[in-house]
Protein backbone atom coordinates (compact mmCIF):
# COMPACT_ATOMS: atom_id res chain seq x y z
CA UNK A 1 0.00 0.00 0.00
CA UNK A 2 1.57 3.46 -1.46
CA UNK A 3 1.26 6.65 0.74
CA UNK A 4 -1.22 7.92 -1.42
CA UNK A 5 -3.45 4.69 -0.92
CA UNK A 6 -3.28 4.99 3.40
CA UNK A 7 -5.93 6.87 5.09
CA UNK A 8 -5.14 9.63 7.37
CA UNK A 9 -5.25 6.87 10.32
CA UNK A 10 -3.32 4.78 8.58
CA UNK A 11 -0.39 7.52 7.98
CA UNK A 12 -1.05 8.20 11.59
CA UNK A 13 0.01 4.87 13.24
CA UNK A 14 2.77 4.68 10.37
CA UNK A 15 4.15 7.87 11.91
CA UNK A 16 3.50 6.78 15.57
CA UNK A 17 5.53 4.15 14.59
CA UNK A 18 8.63 6.03 13.27
CA UNK A 19 8.43 8.13 15.99
CA UNK A 20 8.49 5.44 18.72
CA UNK A 21 11.12 4.35 17.34
CA UNK A 22 13.12 7.19 16.65
CA UNK A 23 13.26 8.06 20.52
CA UNK A 24 14.24 4.63 21.69
CA UNK A 25 17.32 5.03 19.72
CA UNK A 26 18.23 8.70 20.82
CA UNK A 27 17.12 7.77 24.51
CA UNK A 28 19.78 4.75 24.26
CA UNK A 29 22.56 7.01 22.56
CA UNK A 30 21.69 9.66 26.02
CA UNK A 31 21.91 7.05 28.62
CA UNK A 32 25.47 5.94 27.03
CA UNK A 33 26.34 9.25 27.20
CA UNK A 34 27.93 9.21 30.52
CA UNK A 35 30.90 11.38 30.54
CA UNK A 36 30.87 15.30 30.70
CA UNK A 37 34.34 16.81 29.80
CA UNK A 38 34.82 20.75 28.71
CA UNK A 39 34.73 21.26 24.85
CA UNK A 40 36.58 22.92 21.91
CA UNK A 41 33.91 23.69 19.60
CA UNK A 42 35.21 25.43 16.02
CA UNK A 43 32.95 27.03 13.50
CA UNK A 44 34.86 27.49 10.75
CA UNK A 45 33.95 27.94 6.67
CA UNK A 46 33.27 30.52 4.14
CA UNK A 47 29.25 30.48 5.14
CA UNK A 48 27.74 33.56 7.26
CA UNK A 49 26.97 32.33 10.97
CA UNK A 50 29.69 31.29 12.49
CA UNK A 51 29.72 34.31 14.96
CA UNK A 52 26.15 34.61 15.43
CA UNK A 53 26.15 30.62 16.49
CA UNK A 54 28.82 31.50 18.76
CA UNK A 55 27.44 34.36 20.68
CA UNK A 56 24.38 32.39 20.16
CA UNK A 57 25.92 29.97 22.82
CA UNK A 58 26.95 32.98 24.84
CA UNK A 59 23.23 33.85 25.83
CA UNK A 60 22.75 29.84 26.66
CA UNK A 61 25.63 29.90 28.69
CA UNK A 62 24.61 33.32 30.65
CA UNK A 63 21.19 31.95 30.61
CA UNK A 64 22.77 28.74 32.91
CA UNK A 65 24.45 31.59 35.44
CA UNK A 66 27.79 30.98 33.73
CA UNK A 67 30.33 33.68 32.99
CA UNK A 68 31.30 34.54 29.27
CA UNK A 69 34.57 35.91 27.79
CA UNK A 70 34.27 36.91 24.60
CA UNK A 71 37.63 38.33 22.72
CA UNK A 72 36.76 39.88 18.71
CA UNK A 73 40.11 39.51 16.48
CA UNK A 74 40.39 41.23 13.22
CA UNK A 75 36.65 43.51 14.02
CA UNK A 76 36.64 46.71 15.33
CA UNK A 77 36.12 49.74 13.30
CA UNK A 78 31.81 48.95 12.96
CA UNK A 79 30.61 49.10 15.98
CA UNK A 80 27.84 45.76 16.50
CA UNK A 81 24.94 45.49 17.92
CA UNK A 82 26.73 42.10 20.36
CA UNK A 83 29.21 44.83 21.55
CA UNK A 84 26.53 47.76 22.41
CA UNK A 85 24.14 45.41 24.02
CA UNK A 86 26.99 43.70 25.88
CA UNK A 87 27.67 47.01 27.28
CA UNK A 88 24.52 48.09 27.99
CA UNK A 89 23.28 45.41 29.97
CA UNK A 90 24.31 44.23 33.55
CA UNK A 91 25.75 40.66 32.73
CA UNK A 92 28.65 38.34 33.83
CA UNK A 93 30.42 38.70 29.80
CA UNK A 94 32.90 40.27 29.12
CA UNK A 95 33.17 41.48 25.52
CA UNK A 96 36.87 42.86 24.33
CA UNK A 97 37.01 44.15 20.67
CA UNK A 98 40.79 43.77 19.85
CA UNK A 99 41.27 44.28 15.85
CA UNK A 100 41.58 47.02 14.09
CA UNK A 101 39.67 46.64 11.36
CA UNK A 102 39.94 44.04 8.49
CA UNK A 103 42.86 43.69 6.78
CA UNK A 104 42.25 44.47 3.82
CA UNK A 105 41.70 47.96 4.90
CA UNK A 106 44.80 48.38 7.59
CA UNK A 107 46.64 47.11 4.93
CA UNK A 108 50.11 46.85 7.51
CA UNK A 109 51.17 43.06 8.05
CA UNK A 110 52.69 44.32 11.05
CA UNK A 111 50.29 46.47 12.87
CA UNK A 112 47.74 43.74 12.22
CA UNK A 113 50.29 41.01 13.78
CA UNK A 114 50.63 43.42 16.96
CA UNK A 115 46.82 43.94 17.33
CA UNK A 116 46.73 39.79 17.17
CA UNK A 117 49.09 39.87 19.98
CA UNK A 118 47.25 42.27 22.42
CA UNK A 119 44.37 40.20 21.48
CA UNK A 120 45.52 36.98 22.31
CA UNK A 121 46.93 37.74 25.41
CA UNK A 122 43.77 39.00 26.44
CA UNK A 123 42.59 35.89 25.77
CA UNK A 124 44.79 34.11 27.65
CA UNK A 125 44.08 35.99 30.89
CA UNK A 126 40.40 34.61 30.28
CA UNK A 127 41.56 31.23 29.35
CA UNK A 128 43.57 30.99 32.46
CA UNK A 129 40.77 32.45 34.66
CA UNK A 130 38.51 29.24 36.28
CA UNK A 131 35.81 32.12 37.02
CA UNK A 132 34.92 32.31 33.27
CA UNK A 133 32.80 29.28 32.31
CA UNK A 134 33.07 30.00 28.16
CA UNK A 135 35.44 31.81 26.19
CA UNK A 136 34.59 32.71 22.51
CA UNK A 137 37.66 34.11 20.59
CA UNK A 138 35.82 35.23 17.05
CA UNK A 139 37.58 35.63 14.22
CA UNK A 140 40.69 34.01 15.55
CA UNK A 141 40.74 31.16 12.92
CA UNK A 142 41.93 34.21 10.56
CA UNK A 143 44.59 35.34 12.48
CA UNK A 144 46.08 31.61 12.46
CA UNK A 145 45.39 31.18 8.68
CA UNK A 146 47.65 34.47 7.92
CA UNK A 147 50.17 33.47 10.37
CA UNK A 148 49.73 36.30 12.47
CA UNK A 149 50.06 34.18 15.33
CA UNK A 150 51.56 30.40 16.02
CA UNK A 151 49.12 27.92 15.74
CA UNK A 152 50.94 25.56 17.76
CA UNK A 153 50.83 28.07 20.69
CA UNK A 154 46.91 29.10 20.29
CA UNK A 155 46.20 24.86 20.87
CA UNK A 156 48.60 24.25 23.43
CA UNK A 157 47.33 27.22 25.86
CA UNK A 158 43.86 26.27 24.70
CA UNK A 159 44.37 22.72 25.29
CA UNK A 160 46.03 24.16 28.82
CA UNK A 161 43.05 26.45 30.21
CA UNK A 162 41.30 26.22 33.17
CA UNK A 163 39.12 23.34 34.10
CA UNK A 164 35.70 22.82 32.94
CA UNK A 165 36.12 25.56 30.42
CA UNK A 166 34.31 25.78 27.04
CA UNK A 167 35.99 27.42 24.03
CA UNK A 168 34.50 28.56 20.98
CA UNK A 169 36.46 29.43 18.12
CA UNK A 170 35.36 31.02 15.14
CA UNK A 171 36.82 31.99 11.66
CA UNK A 172 37.11 30.76 8.19
CA UNK A 173 40.27 28.83 6.89
CA UNK A 174 40.25 27.03 10.61
CA UNK A 175 43.86 25.13 10.72
CA UNK A 176 44.16 21.29 10.76
CA UNK A 177 46.01 21.39 14.04
CA UNK A 178 43.40 22.98 15.84
CA UNK A 179 40.13 20.89 14.15
CA UNK A 180 41.98 18.42 15.16
CA UNK A 181 42.47 19.15 19.01
CA UNK A 182 38.22 20.28 18.43
CA UNK A 183 35.55 18.45 20.06
CA UNK A 184 33.23 19.72 17.64
CA UNK A 185 33.97 21.46 14.05
CA UNK A 186 31.11 22.65 11.99
CA UNK A 187 31.90 24.05 8.93
CA UNK A 188 29.68 26.97 7.57
CA UNK A 189 28.95 26.61 3.70
CA UNK A 190 28.13 29.84 1.23
CA UNK A 191 24.74 28.76 -0.44
CA UNK A 192 24.31 32.03 -1.12
CA UNK A 193 24.57 35.69 0.11
CA UNK A 194 22.72 39.18 -0.69
CA UNK A 195 25.69 40.92 -0.83
CA UNK A 196 26.54 38.64 -3.88
CA UNK A 197 23.17 40.54 -5.40
CA UNK A 198 24.81 44.21 -4.35
CA UNK A 199 22.71 44.65 -1.00
CA UNK A 200 24.79 46.32 1.74
CA UNK A 201 25.31 45.14 4.95
CA UNK A 202 21.87 45.32 6.92
CA UNK A 203 22.14 46.74 10.28
CA UNK A 204 20.72 44.08 13.04
CA UNK A 205 21.73 40.96 10.60
CA UNK A 206 25.17 41.19 9.66
CA UNK A 207 26.49 43.78 12.31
Amino acid sequence: MTDTQMTDDDLDAAHKKRMERLDAAVEKKLAAATDAKRLLIVYTGDGKGKTTAALGMAWRALGHGMRVGVVQFIKGTIATGEEMLARRLDLPLEFHVMGEGFTWKTQDRQRDIAAARRGWQKAAELLNNPAVGLVILDELNIVLDYGYLPTEEVVRVVSARAQGQHVVITGRGAPEALCDAADLVSEMTAVKHPFAEGIKPQVGVEY
